[in-house]
């Protein structure tokens, strides 16, 4: 069913859309503003007066999430209309701006209301999700939209009682730099994260270059920053394409900037434990501008790489166009691609970059350690190449913790690691001397039925050929 959007009156904007979307992008909508600004224009002053008073403008923050989780929820989630009577004290000068609702008409599973205070430059974003016809969880958001970022958000239960906090504190030059994680109360410091710290001195380790491109690695543990590929000066080579800095630190924070996604880490590790020449480039990939891929590519091509690992995609081909030109104009370069995890046939309802016509690419998916495709793993008897096992590999995680992990991006640098120690051991082999080295290694799986894959199944990628 397509959306239906109502006509919009006093500036709100509703918005019922059939079916859930997967959202991954910060969105701020067009909205219109009436009213003045009220007592909240302090927090915006506050906000643009810099790292000196940064406290005090999170406590401000804080009064406004309080307020609107004790005021708010569930009233003007049931009812947004209803919710400017509520509008009073720290939330004075709000309006109701917009409300977008995911799931049937007339019944839905996600709900975002937005308030915003114009002359403030301060947006207060309601996000609640249900289950069964009942409140299951509410996130509320406080931004500043002057300079289009998040300040502090609240975790609610279906109660609507805080369960926990998250504060993003910036720099001078307004990148985040901290994730301050927060009790209930919104005030008690439980944890910080760093964002965006130096990369730690070093000596380039030498070895074979094997690009790494996904939410960037934590360079801070010891483990990672010993095996980063660097200058003759000890500068390190890895780049963040998102931010556009030489801190390719780990996280994607596509979904929430608040809930930044650690995925790069693992797979990077689990890399460098199965292949112990590796001299790691780390790239954390362009999420907002995706036409970067073209200098991605290029910038592991200048510094020497072999072998690219590329443990990630998405549904859209025009995000992975420019990708796939620099790719087929770089043939020096051996791609080593996951497949995804969304349970489908690529041949069928192509993913990329796995679904391109690279002829230097290898698609690779997660199987058992008994030769089956791996449950929610995709196939392809023509677009996927390979199954390895991936399920409970153990990894150590963004914090150095040792865990396991499973899934295609985890397949990935398990192939990435024998192609490697293929070209460690025969320098002179070139991309496709390393993809005919490495596909021999397949034999044919063990389950029954159509072929999943293209060659095979390499039981054990980690041992030696």
């Amino acid at each position: 069913m397509p959306a239906v959007k109502r006509p919009a009156r006093q500036g709100r904007r509703w918005i019922v859309r059939a079916e859930p979307t997967r959202l991954r992008d910060v969105r701020y909508s067009r909205l219109r503003h009436r009213g003045p600004g009220g007592p909240l224009v302090a927090l915006a002053c506050l906000l643009a007066a810099g790292p000196a008073v940064a406290d005090f403008a999170h406590d401000r923050a804080r009064a406004v999430l309080t307020q609107a989780a004790a005021d708010l929820c569930p009233a003007a989630i049931d009812d947004p209309a209803a919710s400017e009577g509520a509008l009073a004290g720290a939330l004075a000068g709000l309006a109701l701006a917009d409300v977008e609702d995911l799931g049937p008409p007339g019944n839905w599973v996600r709900r975002e209301i937005r308030f915003e205070d114009r002359g403030a430059h301060l947006a207060l974003v309601l996000t609640a999700t249900r289950a069964g016809g009942g409140l299951r969880r509410v996130v509320l958001e406080v931004h500043d939209t002057a300079a289009h970022r998040p300040l502090m958000m609240a975790l609610a239960d279906g109660d609507c009682g805080v369960r926990q906090g998250r504060a993003l504190h910036y720099d001078g030059a307004g990148a985040a730099e901290e994730l301050t994680l927060l009790g209930p109360d919104l005030r008690t410091v439980e944890g910080r994260d760093p964002l965006n710290p130096p990369v730690p001195p070093g000596e380039d380790p030498g070895g074979v270059t094997v690009a790494h491109i996904d939410s960037g690695v934590n360079y801070q543990l010891p483990e990672i920053a010993a095996r980063l590929a660097r200058d003759a000066a000890g500068r390190p080579l890895g780049y963040d394409f998102w931010d556009l800095d030489d801190r390719p630190f780990d996280g994607d924070t596509g979904r929430s900037p608040f809930f930044p996604i650690r995925h790069g880490t693992p797979v990077a590790g689990l890399l460098l434990k199965e292949a112990p020449q590796v001299r790691l480039l780390p790239f954390r990939y362009p999420r907002p501008h995706m036409r970067r891929m073209a200098d991605v590519v290029a910038a592991a091509a200048a510094a020497g790489a072999a072998i690219v690992a590329l443990p990630m995609g998405s549904n859209s081909r025009a995000e992975w166009e420019e990708f796939a030109r620099a790719a087929a104009a770089h043939p020096e370069l051996l791609f080593v691609v996951s497949a995804g995890d969304d349970g489908r046939n690529i041949d069928e309802t192509p993913l990329y970059p796995a679904s391109l016509p690279l002829e230097n690419m290898i698609v690779v998916a997660s199987a058992d350690a008994f030769g089956r495709l791996a449950p929610g793993a995709n196939w392809g008897p023509a677009g996927v190449d390979l199954m390895v096992p991936g399920e409970k590999i153990e990894v150590v995680d963004f914090r150095g913790a040792r865990g396991v992990a499973s899934g295609s991006s985890f397949a990935v640098p398990r192939v990435a690691a024998l192609a490697a120690r293929l070209k460690a051991a025969h320098p002179e082999w070139r991309s496709e001397d390393l993809k005919r080295a490495v596909l021999a290694r397949a034999v044919p799986p063990l389950e029954r039925g159509a072929p999943k894959v293209a060659v095979g199944w390499i039981p054990n990628p980690a041992e030696d050929y």
